[in-house]
């Protein structure tokens, strides 16, 4: 239960973002890092079952159908990942509140997304089933999106999607990857996938590891996806450092570990993670060494180390499992503690051009000083937890096994990109403590600044020493990640090693390097460098917006015809293949003679005919709801009650709608096209009428029911103790569809609400002459009524005609009629928002579904309370059924407020969003 509570906990603390921002305002950062180190604390708690080799788990029955769980597991692998995405994060937090301008409107956007994206890591790292997985997984390429074109910046925008792009599409590699391992296994649990990959053979298992690779390489930024990761460095500092250094690319390094154990030992995989990791890491730390901006370095830095790490997973040994996981606590450590350096540069000296940042350490000492420590454990040397991480990896690719003397070859690849990585912290430092001081009114920011940047690199560089403290927690997690082997002690201090030897030259070439660096960026300037993969992938999503162009311009007419027309030649076609190739067997005999029947189709006809003739808008108004009021009572007549009913409250709202759509239009009709054109019309109109008649004849009149509806028309009660099988099969059956559904209407309005006002009306501040009198009466005469009818359908949908949505829109037909009648704002209904509906639908309508997880139930599970008659019976679907209720009517008020404005009226009232409030 600790998983489910520490991940409830996260989430809980972002809907309590907009409270903290209204109160602290940008300080809102301190109790948010409070609240990630006590969801770090709370994964702790479970440390002593890690360390025993255990490990935590938690599941709920999810999609049972498939054999999907929506469960957790926290094993060592995962409690490294978990610890370094809280623990980072409540660093990042901390800093947030100087680096946030107090007059910056994004602060609450920046702590909510953060927030989230820190849940979603969360869960990626601890789902225990690849459905899951997958869902955080894509979270975080979202949420990532989000950060990078935070506040709408022009310059991010083409970033931001580029991100978006290459990081969705390794979802997709990652889904397909999924769906070829669960039809090979005949599961989707990770735990099993892991501990038994016999299983799994052939070509399917080749495919699946070549997209799971695909999906790590493009989350992690490696050859020829890294180009995405410099570009999302138009983020802010606080972005950059948590979700670039510390956390999202760190997802693709625990993807690939996490299936080392199934794919790992294999020469493919092990090759090809060495050859794409190496080859990123040298060409990374080149591109670095190019780089003035500190920013930029630190981008193509990050993507060097990451293909460090991608190349050591490959080498496939316990030793090397445990060095990348060392490496990947170093990594997170000393480049979160950069970033946020870089920032507190940028901020105090307005650059971060190193060749402006010269004899820096004279007035800024402890800013320069902390970056030395954070590049020292970068570039690897002693005594931070950097040279531990880097010496740990060259013990490893010394040690490869299986591939030949490509191990040596690894190794010195490994030393050649450990070389440049020396290089470039060089010039970072030197371009601080040397030459004049350029900026000579500069000072220390405060320490609230400094602090988080201080403990970062403070204990990046005590771990050195003291990484014997983390030995325990890095064998356990190398063992899961790959239980073959035995993983080394890890310490500070091995005697004089191969490794050690390694690490001195390093050392000693990067000094020769830097000493060079003239003629050095002189040979890199030189260098010819092709048109990058990102120019590349650019003009290809460039070529594709104009095919899409091509495409849509049929999309572009004024008028409504062609709109028309396509759809109904569609079905005329359909119609006409479906007769010629389809093997349509004989109706059964109906008999047609119910009187009834006919006297429907002649007023339908009647009506019709009148429409068509109809000049006055308030005339084709009327008549359009008679047909439909006219189909309402052909449904009921067949024995469909519940359609009847909402088709009904569908017409009289929509005529309601239409009349405040066109209060203000012409009172006339627009006159008819050309004679031909309405003769073309007509004879559409009556070929997809006979085309959609013959296919409601073919596929629903047989007379019987069909296998799924006589099976819901039998069990529907049994099951869900409910007697109205439409309402069971809404909110009990196909609820997760329902929810979608509504999750829709409520975008919608919120859409509405952002094109319109949704400040509660004023009944006193409109005109009353603009009041109609006849209209008032009937408002205030039948609204009551229609309220109490619209919660009586409600609370009796399950058992009888009714329900949620049809109680919904008997509600919003009261709140259209007293907007027609007040267009100043009608009394009592008038001054119902349209958000807090949304925002309470929503809640309720999740709450509701995800409650019988509580009780080991799957989502959306119907339970029940028994009550005494005549209460309805209390149950989850009930509760479900009251969000869908709240959300249905938040469009219908939004969509008569939005409609309600005067013509001209200036639509933007609604505050924007995340604006401070």
């Amino acid at each position: 239960m600790i998983l489910a509570v520490a991940l409830a906990w996260q989430l809980g603390l972002a809907a309590c973002v907009p409270l903290l921002t209204r109160r602290l305002g940008r300080n809102a950062g301190y109790p948010l890092a409070v609240g990630y180190l006590v969801a770090a604390g709370l994964l702790l708690t479970r440390l002593p079952t890690i360390l025993d080799d255990r490990y935590v788990t938690l599941g709920w029955r999810w999609l049972p159908g498939l054999g999907v769980d929506a469960a957790l597991r926290m094993d060592a692998l995962g409690l490294v990942f978990a610890l370094l995405a809280l623990g980072v994060g409540a660093l990042i937090m901390a800093y947030c509140p100087r680096y946030l301008s107090v007059d910056d409107d994004g602060q609450e956007r920046v702590y909510v997304t953060m927030t989230l994206f820190a849940a979603a890591m969360l869960g990626l790292v601890l789902a225990d089933d690849l459905l899951v997985l997958f869902v955080f997984w894509e979270l975080t390429s979202i949420l990532s999106f989000v950060l990078i074109g935070q506040g709408g910046r022009p310059a991010a925008t083409g970033p931001a999607v580029q991100a978006l792009l290459v990081t969705v599409a390794g979802g997709l590699a990652l889904l397909t990857a999924i769906v070829l391992l669960a039809v090979q296994t005949g599961t989707t649990s990770l735990e099993t996938i892991v501990a038994e990959p016999e299983r799994l053979r052939g070509g399917t298992a080749w495919a699946a590891g070549a997209l799971i690779v695909l999906a790590a390489i493009t989350k992690s930024a490696q050859l020829p996806f890294h180009f995405w990761l410099p570009g999302a460095m138009v983020a802010i500092t606080p972005v950059s450092a948590y979700l670039h250094a510390a956390t999202m690319v760190k997802a693709g390094i625990y993807l690939l570990m996490r299936f080392s154990a199934v794919f790992g030992g294999t020469v493919v995989w092990d090759v090809t993670l060495m050859s794409v990791g190496l080859l990123t890491a040298i060409v990374g730390a080149l591109l670095a060494l190019r780089q003035y901006d500190l920013k930029a370095l630190l981008a193509y830095s990050t993507v060097s180390q990451l293909g460090l790490l991608v190349g050591v997973i490959g080498v496939g040994t316990p030793a090397a499992d445990a060095a990348a996981i060392l490496y990947t606590v170093a990594h997170a450590l000393f480049k979160a503690t950069l970033f946020m350096l870089v920032g507190i540069i940028d901020h105090q000296a307005g650059s971060r051009d190193v060749r402006e940042l010269s004899g820096l350490h004279r007035v800024m000492p402890v800013t320069v000083w902390l970056t030395v420590l954070a590049a020292m454990s970068m570039a690897g040397l002693p005594p931070t937890i950097g040279f531990v991480g880097k010496e740990a990896i060259f013990e490893a690719f010394g040690d490869a096994h299986g591939v030949g003397r490509l191990g040596w070859v690894a190794a010195g690849l490994g030393v050649l990109a450990s070389v440049l990585t020396f290089a470039y912290a060089a010039r970072l430092v030197h371009g601080m403590v040397e030459g004049p001081t350029r900026q000579r009114r500069l000072r220390e920011p405060s320490w609230a600044f400094l602090a988080p940047a201080a403990v970062a690199a403070v204990t990046a560089t005590v771990l050195g020493p003291a990484v014997s403290v983390l030995s325990p927690l890095v064998e356990r997690a190398a063992d899961a990640a790959r239980p073959e082997g035995t993983p080394p002690y890890l310490a500070f201090w091995h005697g004089f090693t191969p490794a050690l030897g390694l690490s001195a030259a390093t050392v000693l070439l990067g000094t020769l390097m830097f000493l060079g660096r003239v003629r050095v960026d002189r040979l890199l300037r030189a260098v010819p460098t092709t048109p990058p993969f990102a120019e590349l992938v650019e003009r290809g999503r460039r070529r594709l917006l104009r095919v899409g162009a091509l495409v849509a311009r049929p999309a572009h007419a004024t008028g409504p015809a062609p709109f028309l027309v396509r759809p109904l030649v569609a079905v005329v076609v359909l119609a006409a293949g479906a007769a010629l190739l389809a093997d349509v067997a004989p109706l059964p005999h109906v008999d047609p003679a119910r009187p009834g029947d006919w006297l429907l189709v002649g007023l339908l006809v009647t009506t019709l005919a009148g429409l068509l003739a109809a000049r006055s808008a308030l005339a084709a108004i009327g008549l359009t709801g008679v047909v439909g009021l006219l189909l309402s009572a052909w449904f009921l007549t067949v024995g469909a009650p519940d359609v009847a009913l909402t088709l009904m409250l569908v017409e009289v709202l929509t005529a309601v709608v239409v009349m405040l759509a066109l209060r203000q239009q012409p009172d006339r009709l627009a006159p008819v096209g050309r004679r031909w054109s309405v003769t073309a019309a007509a004879a559409l109109a009556v070929v997809t009428g006979v085309a959609a008649a013959a296919g409601t004849a073919v596929l629903t009149g047989r007379g019987e029911p069909s296998g799924p509806g006589r099976w819901y028309l039998d069990r529907a009660e049994e099951l869900t103790g409910g007697a109205n099988v439409v309402n069971t099969i809404l909110v009990d059956f196909r609820a997760l569809d329902t929810l979608g559904e509504a999750v829709v209407l409520a975008v919608v309005a919120l859409g509405l609400v952002r094109l319109g006002a949704d400040r509660p009306a004023r009944p006193d501040v409109g005109d009353p002459a603009d009041d109609d009198v006849v209209l008032a009466f009937a408002y205030r005469m039948l609204a009551p009524v229609m309220l109490v009818v619209s919660a009586l359908l409600f609370l009796r949908g399950h058992e009888a005609t009714g329900g949620g949505f049809i109680g919904a829109l008997l509600a919003g037909t009261a709140v259209g009629l007293g907007q027609l009648a007040h267009p100043g704002g009608a009394p009592l209904l008038g001054r119902v928002p349209a958000v807090p509906l949304v925002a309470a639908g929503l809640l309720i309508a999740v709450g509701a579904g995800a409650a019988p997880l509580a009780v080991g139930e799957p989502l959306l599970a119907p339970l029940g309370l028994s009550t005494p008659d005549p209460l309805p019976t209390l149950s989850t679907a009930l509760v479900f059924d009251l969000g869908v209720y709240l959300m249905v009517l938040a469009l219908v008020v939004a969509a008569v407020r939005r409609l309600g404005l005067p013509s001209g009226a200036p639509p933007a009232a609604a505050p924007p969003v995340g604006a401070a409030r």
